[in-house]
């Protein structure tokens, strides 16, 4: 929802914002410090691996037990049980299951076991963003919060239409919160590209996109066939691609729909009121 001024914003009885951006601007840093200050914290990522995709991890962390003789008897005798524990912070489970495509012998999927996955993500996702209504009349009736701050993904802007307000989730978010895209810098990509080789996060690709830079990886590094695709080159070369054809996206999204902080103004935010004075200063940014 957008506002007529910053002052009708800051006297709502109630506020609910959606972030979203790239990975590592503060969005889940940010909810964690409203968490402290009385905001509800919806992680839609949270959500995805629990509700929507909980099963798809632990079954493959079972098929995985079974190929090991001794955890395989256990397993079948009902002797241990295996379950994730994904958190708001660790989403290394839901990570693990999307995995990469790529040679099988060095950990990858095959491309269509990753598009396989793919879909179920997209799927989750998408019903997980139209949850946060739900979750907005929870926190208030069953929490007395006040306020809400939905943590979404950096594919976010994969699963919607940004120029359409009829799309199902745009609606949903736009009636409901106020969007608010938090902006990084080139820096802050670099830093984000860097951090994911390290430590890769949930990844999601529009099914064209995919393919499209599947081929061009291939085509680049002279590779033939699927299986001798490295999980990793493609995974990190990929992500960067993904990164940089997202960005103009999320702007759209900020113009059409909702307001724009810059992540290092974010970052000096201490408390609840602080950031509801940058939430103002974006409103009024908007309006000139």
């Amino acid at each position: 929802m957008l506002f007529k001024s910053a002052d009708e914003f800051l006297k709502a009885p109630r506020h609910a914002v959606t972030v979203f951006g790239m990975a590592g601007v503060g969005k889940t840093r940010l909810a964690a410090l409203l968490r402290k200050n009385h905001w509800f914290h919806y992680s839609v990522d949270y959500r995805i691996g629990t509700r929507y995709m909980g099963e798809f991890i632990v079954d493959n962390f079972k098929a995985e037990a079974m190929k090991v003789p001794f955890l395989r008897d256990l397993l079948r005798s009902d002797s241990i049980r295996i379950e994730s524990n994904i958190s708001f912070a660790n989403l290394d489970p839901l990570s693990s299951y999307l995995g990469r495509p790529g040679n099988t012998a060095k950990g990858g999927l095959t491309l269509h076991e990753y598009q396989r996955r793919q879909e179920q993500h997209r799927v989750a996702e998408i019903s997980a963003l139209l949850d946060v209504p739900l979750f907005i009349e929870r926190a208030a009736s069953l929490y007395d919060y006040s306020n809400f701050i939905a943590d979404t993904g950096g594919s976010l802007i994969e699963v919607i239409d940004h120029d359409d307000a009829n799309d199902p989730v745009v609606k949903a978010l736009t009636a409901n919160t106020t969007l608010l895209y938090i902006r990084g810098t080139e820096k802050d990509a670099a830093e984000l590209i860097r951090r994911f080789r390290e430590s890769p996060k949930p990844m999601y690709y529009r099914p064209e996109f995919l393919v499209r830079k599947w081929n061009e990886y291939k085509k680049i590094n002279e590779i033939d066939a699927d299986e001798a695709v490295d999980p990793d080159g493609f995974g990190a070369w990929g992500f960067e691609a993904l990164l940089h054809d997202r960005l103009p996206r999320y702007q759209k999204l900020a113009e059409n729909f909702g307001y724009i902080v810059e992540a290092s103004d974010l970052a000096t935010v201490r408390d609840g009121d602080e950031f509801l004075d940058l939430m103002a200063s974006a409103i009024e940014a908007r309006m000139r």
